[in-house]
């Protein structure tokens, strides 16, 4: 388990205390400000619990849902507007209008670590909306999973999402001719 700098303190009660905790072997530094009960932990986690407020997408997003088997460079983290820039070489962070950074929100469990990540319509219509920037081959990948799961998607969700962009209508006709 990974755990803040505020989350530890709440924990032992004071830097003293958690300083000791250090020492006596029972909890270790992964980074400034984060740490793990464990002596190992995946880098997952502590991308979580170091930007709570992100929410993990695009490429990340594509592999963490199975639509991939590219494993990403980089972790894809969506942001709104008004966040500050993360400075973390790990990490290609997106900024986002407020009234569509919540839609399709879930949490997910990936290997045995809760992430916040978009749902599978979100990241549907993020694709359409991207296909120009990505690899062609790569993009027909993902068009190729979308359609092998369809049938577990609701499309009413997608539908929604769409008509919250501009172009709805066209990202919903590729939809329409890729995937349905």
């Amino acid at each position: 388990m990974v755990l803040t700098y505020k989350q530890c303190i709440e924990k032992y009660g004071s830097d003293h205390m958690l300083k000791k905790e250090i020492a006596e072997g029972n909890l270790f530094q992964k980074e400034k400000g984060i740490y793990s009960l464990s002596k190992n932990c995946s880098e997952l986690e502590i991308i979580g619990a170091k930007y709570p407020k992100a929410v993990f997408s695009g490429e990340s997003a594509f592999y963490y849902h199975g639509l991939t088997d590219v494993i990403p460079d980089f972790y894809h983290l969506a942001t709104v507007r008004t966040d500050g820039r993360i400075k973390d070489e790990r990490v290609k962070q997106t900024f986002l209008k407020e009234d569509i950074f919540d839609m399709g929100q879930i949490k997910m469990s990936y290997h045995n670590t809760e992430i916040c990540i978009y749902n599978l319509e979100r990241m549907l219509i993020e694709l359409v909306r991207f296909r120009g920037k990505l690899p062609f081959d790569y993009y027909k990948e993902i068009i190729g999973s979308y359609r092998n799961r369809v049938e577990t998607m609701d499309i009413a969700k997608v539908e929604e999402y769409a008509a919250k962009f501009k172009h709805s209508d066209k990202m919903m006709q590729i939809i329409e001719l890729e995937v349905l």
